[in-house]
């Protein structure tokens, strides 16, 4: 399996979180982290649920990461999420060291590239797009509803 193949795969997994989200009412946002091949760490949005602005789905799954490892760095992880992270999940994902960071959808209102590009570790891999289309129609079909 080449790593495009890897990261398509991945995605889906992030977009079952999302899809999760949606069916909680939630922002649709999923993220999952890996470690040597296997999901160490997932979540998805929680902000409505638990009133908790900072329950965003890369929090949920760094947490849920960093506790299946038993430390907070986290720098031979992939994090793959559905949205470009916004500058406070940016900023954990920094923290952590995280050492790839893949999302699908870009978010030019709130994604943390309007703010600044140097959040994360410097030694972090960055790819976007992937699955943008499935990403972005979830999004979308979120928001639509909230609108009927």
């Amino acid at each position: 399996m080449d790593q495009r193949q890897t990261d398509e795969k991945f995605m889906r997994l992030a977009l079952n979180e999302a899809r999760k989200a949606f069916e909680e009412q939630e922002v649709p946002i999923g993220a999952v982290v890996v470690a040597d091949g296997a999901v160490i760490g997932r979540g998805h949005n929680l902000v409505e649920t638990l009133s908790d602005p900072t329950a965003h789905a890369e929090m949920q799954a760094l947490t849920a990461a960093a506790a299946t490892l038993g430390g907070k760095y986290l720098q031979k992880c992939t994090l793959y999420v559905t949205v470009e992270p916004c500058i406070m999940c940016a900023g954990a994902i920094g923290w952590a060291q995280i050492g790839r960071v893949v999302w699908g959808a870009d978010d030019p209102k709130r994604g943390f590239r309007r703010y600044s590009e140097a959040v994360f570790h410097p030694k972090t891999t960055v790819v976007s797009g992937v699955l943008a289309e499935e990403c972005e129609a979830l999004m979308t079909s979120f928001f639509a509803s909230l609108r009927n």
